[in-house]
């Protein structure tokens, strides 16, 4: 099998040397290429052909920005991974290469450790994403079209199917490697009035999620925050996952109230998917709506589980949408899925279900709603922050 082809862009001969050194150790890939500049990663293209680059964002001629945008306008079907340090500004511009189409994100490793201790980093945090991208595990083996997955749940009559021709009270997205950029297609399709609230889990460190929210939030004609503990659900109002919570949903008098607690990662991810499926199937049952999009890793498949077994509906996004078919690929192998629905025809389908539940017309993609009505009063008095 031929290796996949990797050009690493970078101004620094040490990180050009140290992302080498960590790629070339995987045995189906291989770098064929290193560039100073997004410049000359161009002119490099045509020759060296790469299925993969990695793009520095801070750079001298043309930054990663600039050539993240060409690649994406010349080279479509290259991935890209952007690799820079983790301050405000980088987060800034890493968050705005992520929502332009970048496929990934690694933190630069700082060098306080030494050479030794940054290889060690790469390794546990760039390399398996890469490999992701090029459907390769990180031992070097195509990933298996067959996955083992958790055991199918029962669906004989322990599963709780609702009676009632009514249609979803929450909508809970978990979602991963390619998330900015698909979220914002999203809600872009989603009307200011929407009937139900949404909450999203992003794996994402806390320095971006609420930069995230911001974006999301000028972006759509939904109202987006980052959630706090003690935020109360409301329609039309979508809540994502600090980075570094878990956010998980509790019923005080009637109302979904948002709790953010730091217990253990689960599947590697802190925020989780699953604690938040289990805590909305856990309240609302079969009127829930569960939507598994791109990304890598099992999260969101035990959740899935305990969503499906309330009797709630889970749709997954197809492969041919998805950056990496790693999420949803386990939700719909393990027989969970609804449907799997393409990126553009995601907001049709939740449409069409949530619009059921509120009895009335389908709305129109461009209907207008009110931010300033759904963002007020939406928590609890003497709430606020994170923690709960």
């Amino acid at each position: 099998m031929a290796n996949k082809r990797i050009l690493v862009v970078d101004d620094s001969s040490m990180y050009q040397r140290l992302l080498s050194d960590v790629i070339n150790s995987h045995p189906q890939m291989e770098v064929v290429g290193v560039a100073v500049n997004g410049r000359e990663a161009l002119e490099k293209m045509d020759s060296l052909r790469p299925h993969l680059v990695t793009l520095d964002i801070l750079m001298p001629q043309m930054d990663g920005i600039q050539t993240l945008m060409e690649l994406r306008r010349n080279w479509p079907d290259v991935r890209t991974v952007m690799v820079s340090s983790l301050t405000s500004e980088g987060s800034d511009a890493a968050l705005d290469a992520l929502t332009l189409g970048a496929h990934e994100y690694a933190a630069k490793p700082v060098s306080a450790g030494g050479i030794s201790a940054i290889r060690e980093t790469l390794n546990q945090d760039l390399l398996p994403k890469i490999a992701a991208l090029c459907d390769l595990d990180c031992a070097g083996d195509m990933v298996a079209e067959e996955p083992v997955v958790a055991e199918q749940p029962d669906r004989a009559p322990g599963r709780f199917v609702s009676t009632q021709n009514a249609g979803p009270e929450l909508v809970v997205i978990g979602v991963s490697t390619g998330g900015p950029d698909a979220l914002t297609r999203l809600l872009l399709q989603l009307p200011g009035n929407f009937g139900v609230p949404i909450c999203i889990v992003q794996h994402m460190p806390a320095e971006f999620t609420g930069k995230l929210a911001a974006r999301l939030n000028a972006a759509s004609k939904l109202t987006v925050c980052e959630a706090c503990a003690g935020d109360r659900l409301q329609a039309g109002t979508v809540y994502v996952a600090p980075g570094d919570y878990h956010m998980v949903l509790e019923r005080v008098g009637g109302t979904d109230v948002i709790r953010l607690n730091q217990n253990p990662m689960e599947n590697s991810c802190r925020p989780s998917v699953d604690p938040l499926f289990r805590s909305a199937a856990a309240i609302h049952g079969a009127r829930c709506l569960g939507i598994v999009m791109t990304g890598m890793g099992r999260d969101g498949l035990k959740g899935s589980e305990v969503m499906y077994a309330a009797g709630g509906s889970i749709l997954v996004q197809d492969e041919a949408s998805s950056v990496v078919w790693g999420m949803p690929k386990l939700v719909a192998q393990a027989g969970l899925a609804e449907a799997q629905v393409p990126l553009e025809r995601m907001a049709r389908a939740i449409l069409d279900r949530v619009m059921v539940a509120e009895g009335s017309t389908v709305h129109q993609v461009g209907d207008t709603g009110d931010k300033a009505a759904n963002a007020s009063n939406h928590r609890l008095p003497g709430s606020g922050g994170r923690g709960s």
